[in-house]
């Protein structure tokens, strides 16, 4: 495949993905069709099931997608703040509450396995429980070069604590997510040095 068609190929599917996370995000996910989806793209519906094969698909491609994007936006604000736990802890869960409420596709995907509202369609095949394995590896790699000076013990309940109390302010929020982030922060922080910084 040529350069050019690899780029055309790529645009093609930006496309669909973002009209239908449009869809999505106004609608829900039982409500587009593979119709509907190649109207608010713009190409045909034959283009698209080219190009992807069915609505499970395209499914599938927006919640890597999205998943991606929300994983490197954590890692963002973690690395804006190397160093500092607590503002990198409430920096990364800001970021993550405030997604939870501005992304309803992420959001949906987070509490899938949940029990929560916006499951995605038949996503058996991507479930969210690796997202929060994911998450946790991520954290904890990041807590090991980041937070030298705390032990293995306290890194791995503190990485543990920060991901659980995330999810559960995703789940039922009793405050902005500025003043969560702000508490799982500080909650990470005591555990991360149960007798305080030396």
């Amino acid at each position: 495949m040529t350069r050019f068609r690899e780029s055309v190929r790529s645009l093609l599917r930006e496309q669909v993905l973002d009209a239908a996370h449009r869809l999505v995000a106004a609608d829900g996910w039982g409500v587009p069709r593979t119709t509907s989806i190649a109207r608010a793209a713009g190409i045909s519906r034959q283009a698209l099931s080219n190009e992807f094969g069915s609505k499970e698909a395209i499914g599938k491609a927006l919640v890597q997608r999205e998943l991606e994007g929300f994983l490197l936006g954590i890692q963002g604000e973690l690395d804006a703040h190397r160093g500092e736990l607590e503002a990198a802890g409430a920096a990364g869960v800001g970021c993550t509450l405030q997604q939870a409420v501005d992304n309803p596709l992420v959001k949906g995907v987070l509490l899938a396995d949940r029990g929560g509202r916006g499951r995605p369609p038949r996503l058996s095949h991507a479930p969210p429980g690796p997202v929060f394995g994911t998450a946790m590896t991520m954290l904890d790699a990041y807590a090991f070069e980041a937070w030298p000076d705390v032990d293995e013990g306290s890194r791995g309940l503190a990485v543990e604590t920060i991901v659980r109390l995330t999810v559960s302010h995703i789940v039922q929020p009793v405050a902005s997510p500025e003043e969560s982030a702000r508490r799982i922060a500080a909650i990470t922080g005591r555990i991360a040095y149960p007798g305080g910084r030396a």
